[in-house]
């Protein structure tokens, strides 16, 4: 009979356990998670909440100063309307992809990629003085970089006086040519980044697979073409990606070296929306046009991965 008993006591007790292990569970589960709280709450302040705001304020007249600024009203689409017929914002939209295009997807991409294939097999000596001369500009601060860049293409910059040296005559390349001035800015700026990318991606290529290829008979370039560039591909769409966003979102190198000038010669969206928001205190329209510029950098993204996506 004690030995039945105990025998019971212990059944009960099992199942009292089992009723109240997946209870037990969830708490501990809430306990951990916890610690996150506070992170969670941040990003919800500094990253969503502004986000939010923003779109918000694009169907409003806020202002930085008079009525929109005290009592912002709700004006629908009014100011998509505007957008969408304001021959400025058509012509940000087309410099801001051709910025992107020449200094994001071209120039910082493709230099980077060549500086790490040349890179390759030689010297810790020679690998190392180039890399830290390449990212030395990288590490500068965005306002120093947009002030060398400026001195060295002003109507009486460093280049003007090479160029006089030699015997020929220079010009204001800031006011002649004022995007192609801040894509090699850009370019200058943001290689390091790519060329970092594609040395860590470059290290994880296989040796035996290339000296596989090389005893097939193929050359350098089908090598490149055929055997490293899928390999890497991820690599490469990851860095295609965070660049392209970076790019878009460059503002203080085109406004120190043109302030979006001349005229509107070089006034990508993020210099019109500044321009707008904070210039002429049209906040909502402002706001209007950083929309634009989200949508277009979704749009890049989604070419990124059906263009590259890595074959199934």
């Amino acid at each position: 009979m004690a030995a039945r008993a105990q025998l019971v006591g212990e059944e009960l007790a099992g199942a009292a356990g089992r009723t109240t292990s997946p209870r037990r569970a969830r708490g501990a589960r809430t306990t951990r998670h916890l610690p996150l709280a506070p992170a969670l709450i941040m990003l919800f302040l500094f990253f969503l909440g502004p986000v939010l705001w923003s779109v918000y304020s694009s169907f409003t007249n806020a202002a930085l100063t008079g009525d929109g600024a005290q009592n912002p009203q709700w004006v629908g689409l009014e100011n998509f309307r505007r957008l969408f017929s304001d021959p400025n914002v058509t012509n940000g939209i087309w410099l801001t992809v051709v910025f992107v295009l020449g200094s994001a997807v071209i120039g910082q991409n493709l230099l980077g990629l060549t500086i790490a294939l040349l890179m390759r097999g030689r010297s810790r000596w020679l690998r190392g003085t180039v890399g830290g001369i390449v990212v030395s500009a990288w590490v500068l601060p965005e306002v120093v970089s947009a002030l060398i860049w400026y001195a060295f293409l002003g109507q009486h910059g460093t280049l003007n006086q090479i160029m006089k040296a030699f015997g020929m005559s220079g010009q204001d390349w800031l006011y002649s040519s004022p995007m192609l001035a801040v894509i090699i800015a850009n370019v200058w700026r943001g290689t390091a980044f790519s060329m970092l990318v594609y040395n860590a991606a470059l290290d994880d290529v296989p040796a035996d697979v290339q000296e596989a290829a090389e005893l097939d008979g193929a050359t350098g370039w089908r090598r490149l073409w055929n055997v490293i560039l899928p390999l890497i591909r991820p690599s490469i769409v990851t860095n295609l990606m965070l660049i392209t966003l970076q790019t878009l979102s460059v503002f203080t190198l085109i406004y120190v070296m043109t302030a979006g000038g001349p005229g509107f010669a070089s006034s990508t969206l993020p210099v019109l929306m500044y321009q707008q928001a904070f210039k002429f205190s049209e906040v909502g329209y402002g706001t209007a046009i950083s929309l634009l510029l989200l949508v277009i950098g979704a749009v890049f993204s989604f070419i990124y991965v059906r263009v590259l996506k890595p074959e199934a």
